[in-house]
């Protein structure tokens, strides 16, 4: 007997997601706790549900952070909240990760790194005061500035045909557009560092 399973897009979205390279390595990690690198069963838990598409959240209501939005049942509005402490602690939490990767290597790199190089003639003002991570001596002697951008595979669903993986890809060719000219001029190299919240990374 044949069975049909139509599924959404955004059950289609994840799941293509899930089986790209590296989606599940986050159960292989060991847990260290005095290294800070645990998690809770309550985080735990909300990953899983998360990510085997179960509902957070009973009904629909409004974002009581930002006000903007509903929290939807799937907890999308929550993951990806501009307004929300944690999205800025994703980002400086893989910033810290790589900066501590660079370190351990004996690679000598700095965090947060002025770098006044970089304006915007039409505001005369730094569009980037600082590299997320500054890595000196990198490519080919010269410093490099890397910029971390973390995007959602599920933004725009709908809209246009999914790829997975694009949308991380557009956000590293855009700050490459917008970067690598300048980094060039000021003997510096530019190193994109996107990446998705189901682990994927631009290449």
């Amino acid at each position: 007997m044949e069975v049909k399973f139509d599924m959404t897009t955004r059950q289609k979205t994840i799941f293509g997601c899930l089986q790209e390279p590296h989606a599940q390595d986050f159960l292989l990690a060991i847990p260290i706790d005095g290294l800070g690198r645990h998690m809770s069963l309550v985080e735990y838990r909300t990953i899983l549900r998360y990510r085997l598409m179960n509902p957070l959240f009973p009904i629909d209501e409004v974002c009581p952070v930002c006000r903007k939005a509903c929290l939807d049942t799937f907890g999308e509005h929550v993951v990806h909240c501009k307004e929300l402490p944690g999205f800025k602690y994703r980002h400086d939490f893989v910033r810290d990760v790589l900066f501590d990767i660079f370190r351990r290597a004996g690679v000598s790199v700095k965090k947060e790194a002025p770098v006044n190089f970089l304006t915007d003639p039409l505001e005369r003002r730094s569009t980037l005061r600082h590299a997320d991570v500054m890595v000196y001596g990198w490519v080919g002697g010269k410093h490099a500035c890397v910029d971390l951008t973390g995007v959602s595979q599920l933004v725009g669903l709908g809209v246009r045909p999914f790829t997975v993986g694009k949308p991380v890809l557009k956000a590293a060719s855009s700050k490459v557009a917008k970067h690598e000219k300048t980094c060039f001029h000021n003997q510096h190299a530019f190193i994109p560092f996107a990446f998705d919240t189901f682990s994927f990374l631009a290449p």
